[in-house]
């Protein structure tokens, strides 16, 4: 069995592109038509990766490979989807009997 080298070593490429991609970002970021498309994108995309990540704990991948780990994450992209339908069919069906918000649970019992 070969002796594990108690020394890491990585390799940081000193620039990937010719161009800043930081700096085209920010420019693009600075444009107003593109700031409003990148707050809305904000405003969509940036909640559901926090539910996935803090509300349901998934802070990192459980499996290894890149096939494992799309399935992986397209399982808790599902578990995602059915929990914003099921809170969308209660809200909508709670209407109809008479029950409002999270009082559910108190006209329940």
């Amino acid at each position: 069995m070969p002796s594990k080298n108690p020394v890491r070593t990585l390799y940081i490429s000193d620039q990937k592109y010719e161009e800043n991609l930081s700096e085209k970002m920010r420019a693009k970021i600075d444009d107003p038509v593109y700031r409003k498309l990148y707050t809305r994108l904000m405003q969509i995309i940036e909640p559901v990766f926090a539910n996935i990540t803090h509300c349901k704990g998934m802070d990192h991948f459980t499996l290894r490979g890149e096939e494992k780990v799309n399935i992986q994450w397209n399982l808790n992209c599902i578990v995602h989807n059915i929990g914003k339908c099921i809170k969308s069919l209660s809200e909508k069906y709670a209407s109809k009997v008479g029950i409002k918000g999270k009082d559910k649970k108190k006209k329940a019992a």
